[in-house]
């Protein structure tokens, strides 16, 4: 033989066949053949070291120890119910965090509608100058007996007499 240094034997007592491209069991580090390199064909000793599963926490993504012997989802399950950081029961976002800035008003709004007279922040209802009283931008509305009364009121012309005139040239 020209090589006789090159391949390995199988370290299965029962094969012994001399293989050119051996793999390595990654559990006891032996040179095994293709038909008995998995840790179940040879019966490997060191096989627990490498069958550990550590299951994660499909709410805040930590991995949960489990210890041999119990049941992950048992395990997953006790985490999610006491220790698990992100409960959705535990933390409750808010949505509408912009209070309106009119007095006796008590409305939120989920973005921020700002006056560009005074810079307060307003609700969907008061967002116009002449809804929340505004001096500053433009004078406020004058009196009752004004023809214009915006968008949230009535005008005497009628109904659409507010726009019809709010959109001629």
């Amino acid at each position: 033989m020209e090589f006789p240094d090159l391949g390995k034997h199988c370290s299965e007592k029962t094969c012994n066949q001399l293989d050119f491209l051996p793999l390595e069991c990654d559990a006891c580090k032996q040179d095994f053949c293709k038909d008995h390199f998995t840790c179940a064909a040879h019966q490997c000793p060191f096989a627990f070291k490498k069958d550990v599963q550590v299951p994660a926490c499909p709410l805040c993504n930590s991995p949960i120890p489990v210890k041999t012997g119990e049941v992950p989802d048992v395990v997953v399950g006790e985490h999610m119910g006491g220790a698990c950081k992100h409960h959705p029961g535990k933390k409750k976002e808010k949505l509408f965090t912009y209070r309106c800035s009119k007095e006796g008003c008590r409305r939120k709004e989920m973005l921020r509608v700002a006056c560009a007279g005074c810079r307060g922040s307003f609700c969907i209802q008061q967002r116009h100058p002449q809804d929340h009283g505004c001096t500053r931008g433009r004078p406020a509305a004058s009196t009752a007996g004004d023809s214009e009364p915006g968008p949230s009121g009535a005008s005497r012309e009628g109904p659409g007499g507010w726009l019809a005139r709010r959109f001629r040239y």
